[in-house]
């Protein structure tokens, strides 16, 4: 398949968005259940190692069912398994980055500094490795979100919040560039025509063999419980299987820096599930960063003039 049909330039309208952004945009709602499932595992369980538990299932699972899986494997050149080699090193990355990030710096600001950062890292990655330089509508489009993300997730945090430690400010960073890193990877190798399944099952395999010796480190019997074995699953399922298909999907027909920032709807969807399922109320400065939020996913959405 040639790089011309692969192109989110051609489709228009309706069939454009199903084809590339609203795939994303599903793959962000299920990441948006995260933090509600994590928080329902049994207190025993490091943060590290219930996100390094999810990986390892739910990347056997992507590997398993992802149709040219092991033919990638196997048969592809030099260049191809290089790539697929560091986009494994960077998925693992993430969860060994992200989940102690929270734990120095706190849910709010982990999540506002590691996706405020990834669509950043992108267009720079996207520039520096000769995918020409970001739009000015991709621009405008990412300045509105980050705003956005930043103002709904720490709005009812502005004051009296505790200081933040340093490291976990850099975790953050360090996972931001993991998820853009490995983004990019995925995008280069789906977009020369690899199917998107196979390119994601090998390299989340390869990211959940590298963290296994994490869980096994950090202890299993949590596991064991009935909770930590639902929360398990259900990240395992839909966190990682699920949405990684689905955000495959996505970028057969959408570039690396585009879907960065359409994931930007992920803490959008947990605020909202936190207000319909836990009870939780938000204070009218995050319904307005919710609102700027959804300002700039729309101009990422919206067609292009031509």
């Amino acid at each position: 398949m040639s790089e011309r049909s692969l192109s989110p330039s051609r489709p228009s309208g309706t069939a454009a968005l199903a084809r590339g952004p609203l795939p994303i945009l599903a793959a962000a709602v299920l990441w948006g259940t995260t933090g509600t499932a994590s928080s329902l595992a049994p207190a025993s369980a490091p943060a590290a190692a219930i996100g390094s538990a999810g990986l390892v299932l739910g990347g056997l699972l992507l590997f398993l069912t992802g149709r040219g899986s092991l033919a990638l494997l196997r048969h592809g050149d030099r260049p191809t398994r290089g790539a697929l080699a560091l986009g494994a090193v960077a998925v693992a990355g993430y969860p060994l980055s992200f989940y102690p990030a929270v734990a120095l710096a706190g849910v709010a600001v982990a999540t506002v500094i590691t996706l405020g950062s990834a669509p950043v890292f992108a267009g720079l990655l996207a520039w520096l490795t000769g995918r020409g330089r970001p739009t000015a509508r991709w621009t405008a489009a990412t300045l509105a979100a980050v705003l956005g993300c930043a103002v709904l997730v720490l709005g009812s945090e502005l004051t009296g919040a505790e200081a933040v430690r340093p490291a976990g400010v850099l975790l953050a960073l360090v996972a931001g560039l993991s998820y853009s890193a490995y983004t990019l990877v995925a995008e280069r190798l789906i977009q020369r025509g690899h199917p998107s399944q196979a390119v994601m099952g090998t390299m989340f395999a390869g990211g959940g063999l590298a963290v296994l010796p994490v869980v096994l480190a950090a202890g299993t019997a949590w596991l064991a419980t009935v909770s930590g074995a639902l929360v398990a699953l259900h990240l395992a399922v839909f966190t990682v299987f699920a949405a990684y298909w689905l955000f495959g999907l996505g970028l057969r027909h959408t570039s690396a820096s585009v879907a960065t920032t359409l994931t930007l709807a992920e803490p959008a969807v947990a605020a909202l599930l936190g207000v319909l399922v836990v009870g939780e109320r938000l204070p009218a400065v995050s319904w307005a960063g919710l609102a700027v939020l959804a300002l700039g996913l729309a101009i990422l959405r919206a067609p292009a003039r031509r």
